[in-house]
């Protein structure tokens, strides 16, 4: 199982960054030892004084593929969730500095927190997904897949130019503006319009 990760996705997050705004998918990949196991605790990691949340849709690849045109790419996924992709920001900043890979700081053990799945139907594919993530019961992140740069299809598309999907791979596509530092005893928890997906207490 492979999780690919798509990095400024969205206009604002990239601002709010200090990114440039990409011309194609940013892609990056983390483990499957990234991905948290549900009910499994999940502890602050020791290596990091600044640790952020992005909540993104995850979609589930349901098909196996290479080089997967753009009008056949929703054939590909069947469900999605909202999810944590967590950054080590203090680590990643001193990467960046150096030109290194992120691995470290977006790829450690339980980096990668899935909420329940989403059947895609014929009505959910044709509206864009309203998402949001809530810190100790107050909303920091507001999402809405209209806004993404580059739509579900064409991240698929775009992936299988590169790596072949498998059935079970998962997809994090994007975070909006919002993101910010978590910190022990908080709360996090992810919603699809207002139907609660996942609750994490951090450790």
């Amino acid at each position: 199982m492979k999780i690919f990760c798509v990095g400024r996705n969205y206009v604002d997050h990239a601002k709010e960054l200090g990114n440039a705004v990409p011309e194609e998918p940013v892609i990056f990949m983390k483990p499957k030892t990234a991905l948290m196991q549900s009910n499994a605790p999940f502890y602050y990691p020791e290596f990091s004084n600044e640790l952020h949340y992005e909540a993104e849709v995850v979609l589930r690849i349901c098909k196996n593929g290479r080089y997967v045109d753009e009008y056949s790419a929703s054939d590909y996924y069947d469900a999605f969730t909202i999810g944590i992709d967590f950054t080590a920001r203090d680590v990643q900043a001193e990467l960046k500095k150096k030109g290194l890979p992120w691995e470290k700081a977006k790829a450690w053990d339980n980096s990668a927190v899935i909420g329940k799945w989403v059947e895609f139907t014929p009505a959910i594919r044709k509206k864009p997904i309203l998402f949001s993530l809530q810190k100790n019961r107050e909303t920091v992140q507001n999402g809405n897949t209209e806004n993404m740069i580059f739509s579900f299809d064409y991240i698929v598309h775009h992936i299988t130019q590169y790596f072949s999907v498998n059935i079970g791979d998962l997809i994090y596509t994007g975070t909006p503006a919002g993101v910010g530092e978590c910190v022990t005893d908080d709360l996090l928890e992810g919603f699809y319009e207002k139907e609660k997906m996942f609750a994490l207490d951090i450790k």
